[in-house]
């Protein structure tokens, strides 16, 4: 078993994150279901095009195999499940599964949000946001199954036509 992570590794008093890559993803258009039954919406986003590196893996997001399907709660939190597919270089295809949070910071941020990224808005700061994911993977046994080993957390940033994400493993 390979994994491209260094030592010195997690300890119970010293969690360590070791940088894994970087994900760019381009959604620019948006589906929505308004006022569901238990009072929220659900939104979907299709995967158009993206890429990803780090500092073992590279490669694209594979076109048209997924997006993101969030719900947005009452409460102005976004709960996103997102679901789509990465290309090595070499090849090798990723199933990469999202769960995580998006809410403002601030009463109107949520709004501003979605008019920068379907409207043509102002740019929201990311500190005026909190985006946070914890993703896990899915692929063939061999050289990336390092990627279905380790706990995984993301932070993300929004951009006007999808997002940026860095993911971090707890090593």
């Amino acid at each position: 078993m390979t994994e491209p992570f260094t030592p010195p590794w997690s300890t119970m008093d010293n969690p360590r994150l070791e940088f894994a890559m970087e994900v760019r993803l381009t959604f620019p258009t948006a589906y929505m279901i308004a006022n569901t039954p238990w009072g929220g919406n659900r939104s979907a986003v299709l995967v158009e095009s993206g890429s990803f590196t780090g500092p073992a893996i590279s490669g694209r997001a594979v076109p048209g195999s997924g997006g993101d399907y969030a719900y947005f709660r009452p409460d102005g939190v976004a709960c996103f499940d997102a679901r789509y597919l990465l290309q090595e270089e070499d090849g090798t295809l990723i199933l990469l599964n999202n769960k995580g949070y998006l809410w403002g910071r601030k009463p109107d941020t949520m709004d501003r949000l979605r008019k920068w990224a379907f409207e043509g808005g102002e740019p929201v700061a990311h500190d005026e946001y909190y985006l946070r994911g914890n993703p896990s993977f899915e692929c063939p046994a061999g050289k990336h199954d390092w990627l279905t080993r380790h706990v995984f957390i993301g932070i993300g940033e929004r951009k006007p036509d999808g997002n940026l994400l860095r993911y971090y493993a707890l090593v």
